[in-house]
C-alpha cells in the first residue's frame, strides 16, 4: 500500500502583518493562496500521524475529517509548529488514549513547559494525555512504520525533518549536513521549506530549496512554509521547472 500524504498547511506566520492586509495574497480569491501554519500528514497501511501541530491544527483535523490520529512528530519547538497540541484531546476522547507525542529533548522540554498542566501530578481531568517519546537521530518505529529523522539547522536553532518510505519532509532549515540531505536520496517525493525569493537568516529561499530538489532529484518536489512575501501562486508557479510545484493546503498525492 502506498503512502497518503496530506498537505495540511503550507504557509508561516513569517511575513502575515497582525492587522487586516492588502497585500495580494490575503486579497486573492485563489484558495491555493490561503496557507495555514505548516504541517503534513501521513497515512501508512498502519497509522495515521502528523508532523507538526501548530496553532491551526484544529481547523486542520476538521478540514480532512481526521478521526484517527496515532502520533504527532515535532520538527522543531516553536510556537508555529507546537501552539495547536492542546486540541489533541479531542483524540483523547475518541480514541480512548493518550497521544505519542515524538520529539527531541529540547523540544519535549518545551511542550512541557508551554503545556504544563497536562504534565501535572493532579492533572485536571479534561486536560490534554500526552505521552512524550523522545527521539534522537536514530530511526525510530510507529508501531510498524520506521521513521528516518533528518537532522538540519533553523539559522542556529537545530530542527528535524523526517523520511518515511519514499516520502521526505523538510521544513524551517536553512542548512543541513551532505550526510543529512543525502537520507533525502531515492525519495518519490519531497516537501521542502521555501519562505520567500529573498535571502533570509533561517529558512531556504526559493532558489536554494530549488538547488536543493534538483540535486536530490525526487519524481516529484514540493516547496512549503511559504510566506506571503513569496507571491501569488499562480504567479510564482510560473517560474518553477518542472517536477517543482508549490505546495497547497489539501494537496494529497500517493507516494
Amino acid at each position: 500500500m502506498p503512502l497518503k500524504i496530506t498537505v495540511l498547511g503550507s504557509g508561516t506566520s513569517q511575513g502575515i502583518p497582525v492587522v487586516a492586509c492588502e497585500c495580494p495574497v490575503c486579497q486573492s480569491t485563489d484558495q491555493k493562496d490561503k496557507r495555514l501554519r505548516t504541517s503534513v500528514m501521513v497515512q501508512t497501511h498502519h497509522n495515521t500521524f502528523v508532523i507538526d501541530a501548530g496553532p491551526d491544527f484544529r481547523q486542520q483535523m476538521l478540514r480532512e475529517n481526521v478521526k484517527k490520529l496515532d502520533a504527532i512528530l515535532i520538527t522543531h519547538d516553536h510556537k508555529d509548529h507546537i501552539g495547536g497540541i492542546d486540541d489533541v484531546r479531542a483524540f483523547n476522547w475518541v480514541m480512548q488514549k493518550p497521544m505519542n507525542i515524538f520529539a527531541t529533548p529540547k523540544s519535549i522540554t518545551t511542550i512541557q513547559k508551554d503545556f504544563s498542566y497536562a504534565f501535572e501530578d493532579n492533572r485536571y481531568p479534561g486536560a490534554p494525555q500526552i505521552q512524550l517519546r523522545e527521539i534522537d537521530s536514530s530511526p525510530f518505529q510507529i508501531g510498524k512504520d520506521t521513521i528516518i529523522p533528518i537532522k538540519a539547522m533553523h539559522g542556529t536553532l537545530p530542527v528535524v525533518g523526517f523520511r518515511v518510505g519514499d516520502f521526505s519532509y523538510l521544513t524551517d532549515a536553512s542548512y543541513a549536513e551532505p550526510e543529512e540531505m543525502n537520507k533525502m536520496k531515492g525519495s518519490k517525493a519531497i516537501i521542502i521549506n521555501a519562505l520567500r525569493k529573498e535571502k533570509h537568516h533561517s529558512h531556504y529561499t526559493l532558489n536554494e530549496a530549488m538547488e536543493i530538489l534538483k540535486e536530490l532529484k525526487p519524481e516529484k518536489g514540493y516547496l512549503t512554509h511559504i510566506s506571503h512575501q513569496m507571491g501569488l501562486y499562480a504567479e510564482v508557479s510560473k517560474e518553477l521547472p518542472k517536477g517543482i510545484e508549490m505546495a497547497w493546503d489539501g494537496l494529497s498525492m500517493e507516494v
